[in-house]
């Protein structure tokens, strides 16, 4: 990095993705309510895990999966999240490193083991995840990085994570000290459920942390509990500096100061899972952010990143997205040529 000050840091459950193709008769078997995410113990975790046809194994996480896409873009980027010292959580310690991004939480010697996602994709595209947590449990406030924060443009935060009490508490302290050193702080809501979840504890974070949120169509009606799109945008004008809101095949509706922005989808010759989606339209903004471009800049680099991640298996982007972005957004060849990333603001 150069000495250089990060552009995101984010913030979440470290899993490793267990990837494999199903029908819907299989949902049907399992119990699982297709497109859902399914939080499992370690024993149902086991079941559903013996049940499933030949899968491959990839690190994974929405927080992990967004970092991964800001090194890939060339950001300078850095990860939190717990993983256990196990074979998983070597796999998932190593493919981070692997991206070029900071990566020092220590790995729990104790207790459950890395956690696992099993992503199962349906003919359709349409993805249903089921998820044993394990160690994410335990991260909490002593586990942050706090000169990555500190350093870092944007601290990126995933709704995922909110769920233990000692993650909360790691969230508010990481908000905390990366205003304190005039940075800011972006949340992802992650799904529905859990907006429905941490509802009241969501709207405080939002209203009171968070400078930049992400959110699909879904998960802001659950937040604005307005009962369509536009009024819920609408409820959302002034509660952050940076709104960001994705609507799959229809693009994206962001807003920045005074201005509402449509942006279209990105074209996508065929859209093979659809997992990551978010995550990586998460990694394109937030580096556009980083680099102080404009809100449809941010939002079409968002777009090119989740088109990539959707035309293949796997939640992390197989291209090397600066070079993607670079050939087919040339208008923005050279913020994302920068040598070395600009200063950060508040």
């Amino acid at each position: 990095m150069g000495g250089a000050p990060l552009e995101v840091v984010g913030i979440g459950n470290a899993i490793v993705d267990v990837l494999a193709r199903v029908d819907d008769a299989f949902l049907e078997h399992a119990g699982l309510v297709k497109g859902s995410m399914t939080l499992v113990d370690a024993g149902q975790a086991a079941r559903i895990y013996a049940l499933l046809p030949p899968a491959v194994e990839i690190s994974g996480g929405s927080a992990g999966n967004t970092i991964a896409g800001v090194a890939s873009l060339g950001g300078r980027a850095a990860y939190i999240g717990k993983v256990k010292a196990d074979q998983l959580g070597a796999v998932f310690r190593h493919d981070m490193l692997a991206t070029g991004a900071r990566f020092i939480t220590p790995a729990a010697q104790e207790g459950p083991a890395t956690a696992r996602s099993m992503i199962l994709v349906t003919p359709d595209a349409q993805r249903t995840m089921v998820t044993f947590l394990g160690a994410c449990v335990t991260l909490g406030p002593d586990d942050l990085d706090r000169e990555a924060i500190a350093g870092a443009a944007i601290t990126y935060m995933e709704g995922y994570l909110f769920d233990p009490p000692m993650a909360q508490r790691a969230f508010y302290e990481a908000a905390d000290h990366a205003h304190a050193n005039g940075r800011q702080v972006a949340l992802t809501l992650s799904d529905s459920f859990c907006v429905h979840r941490h509802g009241t504890a969501f709207r405080d974070l939002i209203d009171n942390h968070v400078d930049i949120l992400f959110a699909n169509e879904s998960e802001l009606l659950a937040l604005t509990l307005e009962s369509d799109f536009d009024h819920a945008v609408a409820a959302l004008k002034g509660k952050v500096s940076v709104a960001a809101c994705t609507r799959s095949e229809k693009g994206s509706v962001v807003l920045m100061g005074d201005a509402t922005v449509a942006v279209p989808a990105h074209r996508v010759e065929k859209v093979v899972d659809t997992t990551g989606a978010g995550d990586l339209y998460a990694a394109g903004f937030l580096l556009g952010l980083a680099r102080d471009l404009p809100a449809a800049d941010c939002a079409t680099l968002g777009g090119l990143c989740a088109a990539e991640v959707i035309s293949h298996i796997g939640a992390r982007p197989e291209a090397n997205l600066k070079t993607l972005a670079i050939a087919e957004l040339p208008h923005l060849a050279a913020a994302l040529t920068l040598d070395q990333a600009p200063t950060p603001t508040s």
